[in-house]
């Protein structure tokens, strides 16, 4: 397995670790230029919640793989919190958040994986 896919896996096992929900995966290792290999979106139902699951992802990614976020943002209000690993952009967000931007639409050429809660 790809280190990419490991850490997709591993990325998505922290999230699911603090009950974040409606995961989705969109894709774009087929889009040239693209800003990274994959997003993974998912909901979490408060602001204690997302710091929880940034908290696990970066717990897990460390201690399974060794491997450091880039950059994290949003975590002073905690109503959408990006984690950056280079290749994988982690996007956690309240639900008002996720409505308004609809992140998994906004590129209509991306692969779309829903991950069951």
């Amino acid at each position: 397995m790809s280190n990419t896919k490991q850490l997709l896996k591993t990325i998505i096992e922290g999230i699911q670790e603090k009950k974040g929900h409606n995961i989705v995966v969109a894709d774009f290792s087929n889009i040239k230029d693209a800003i990274c290999k994959y997003f993974v979106i998912c909901q979490a139902n408060s602001s204690t919640q997302i710091e929880a699951i940034a908290g696990s992802v970066s717990d897990m990614t460390r201690e399974k793989l060794g491997e450091k976020a880039i950059g994290v943002s949003g975590l002073e209000n905690a109503y959408w919190v990006a984690v950056d690993y280079g290749d994988i952009m982690v996007h956690i967000l309240q639900p008002q958040a996720r409505e308004f931007y609809d992140l998994e639409h906004l590129w209509e050429d991306t692969k779309l994986t829903t991950i069951e809660d």
